[in-house]
């Protein structure tokens, strides 16, 4: 079993936005990202590359390139050694004893399920770049089974399509697969009579429940004229292969479920023996530090992080807050220890193509202009020049084309040497 240290003494566990960044902004000083990736996500262009707007791989960054003075190992922590200070590392190569003077704790969350019958079977996920790129393969062959099915009962359950959870995730990617079905119909000569049917559906009083009012309302409102169908206060109760059956008493005939009714805390998080809130969170005080281990520290979507800007409330699992959270840490780190305050400059979302809302200081803005400051924060918020650059040209084109319709289904599979 290898032993080494952790570059710069610091040890990041986690290579999403929030452990990202923290090794970015240490710069020169330096540290060791674990993770089993190597590549940050930037999880709000996952609607885009699902429909097609942007190519896939420009909606993830390189971590040896985000990071270029820290030193990256791909594995997975499987334990922490709290009084040694020592990590172990379970990687392609075997298994690495890292230690550290400093550990940082950003494993971020997974996909939150319920005990659902037929959820695990039969639902579709949404969390991932795998997830998305599978779920576009998904819709395009409802569109082929759709073209060959041999009646019209069969073409419709084929063009339904159930999202469960009407937070940002399923909201725009209900918005944007709508598109691509749109745009994709004009090849289908025998489909363009045949109505689609979309459904949107919510536990909550209204959608998109994290953002002011008025503009939850004003999507709700551009959803229903596209024809989306809206279930509120309404949860899913059974998932089977060909049918949704909703809290409401409705059965809905359907080969496409999607679920993205939220987020917890990653699991793995409960085997390192910090200290947890009853989400499964870790707990760290206002310097991000965690409770009751000196020099252990941890920050983004697996972690109860409080903010000085908005007493007696914890941040949500947003991109903007983990940006923040990094920086503060960052500064912590090298001596400049202060709490973490942070007031949210707004909240942005996309419905599709010249379409969005955006709650920027206050100002509400919607339709065009919405869409277009949500593409600009989006694209301010993303890191690296380079891939700033492949996504506006991504964004370019597709205002002059409709979406590509190429299916993707060998994409990481590729045929074994023979196979005929």
């Amino acid at each position: 079993m290898a032993d080494r240290e952790a570059r710069g003494g610091t040890l990041v566990i986690g290579g999403g936005f929030a452990g990202g960044y923290v090794a970015r902004c240490l710069r020169k000083r330096g540290a060791t990202i674990v993770s089993p990736e190597n590549s940050m996500l930037y999880t709000p262009l996952l609607p885009e590359a699902a429909s097609g707007t942007l190519e896939p791989r420009h909606t993830v960054v390189p971590l040896r390139m985000m990071c270029p003075h820290a030193e990256f190992v791909l594995g997975r922590a499987t334990s922490i050694d709290l009084e040694r200070c020592r990590v172990q590392v379970e990687t392609i190569e075997g298994v690495v004893n890292l230690s550290y003077h400093d550990l940082v704790v950003a494993l971020g969350a997974v996909s939150r399920t319920l005990p659902i019958p037929g959820l695990a079977d039969h639902a579709l996920g949404f969390k991932s770049l795998a997830d998305a790129i599978h779920l576009r393969n998904h819709i395009l062959r409802r569109l082929e089974a759709a073209d060959a099915a041999p009646n019209e009962t069969h073409r419709l359950r084929e063009l339904t399509f159930v999202f469960v959870g009407a937070g940002y995730a399923g909201v725009e990617a209900l918005a944007e697969l709508s598109d691509l079905v749109r745009d994709a119909l004009k090849y289908y000569p025998k489909l363009q009579s045949v109505p689609q049917r979309w459904v949107l559906v919510d536990a909550a009083p209204k959608i998109l429940s994290e953002i002011p009012m008025r503009l939850g309302d004003y999507a709700a409102e551009k959803l229903a004229r596209r024809g989306v169908e809206i279930h509120v206060e309404t949860t899913l109760d059974s998932v089977e292969a060909h049918a949704a059956h909703l809290s409401n008493g409705e059965q809905i005939l359907t080969h496409t479920l999607v679920w993205t009714a939220g987020v917890r805390a990653h699991p793995l998080l409960s085997q390192f023996g910090l200290p947890l809130d009853e989400k499964g969170r870790v707990i760290v005080d206002e310097t991000l530090a965690v409770e009751g281990h000196e020099r252990v520290w941890a920050l983004g979507d697996g972690t109860r992080v409080p903010n000085l800007a908005t007493p007696g409330e914890f941040d949500p699992p947003t991109c903007q807050h983990a940006l923040r959270q990094a920086r503060r840490l960052a500064k912590n780190l090298q001596g400049e220890r202060k709490p973490y305050r942070y007031r949210m400059l707004g909240q942005v979302a996309t419905l599709g193509r010249y379409k969005g809302i955006a709650d920027v200081m206050g100002l509400r803005l919607t339709g065009f202009l919405g869409w277009f400051v949500t593409r600009t924060y989006h694209l301010y918020q993303l890191p690296l020049l380079s891939r700033k650059l492949r996504v506006v040209a991504d964004w370019t084109t597709s205002l002059f084309f409709r979406r590509d319709i190429a299916e993707l289904s060998m994409l990481g599979h590729p045929q074994r040497l023979g196979d005929a």
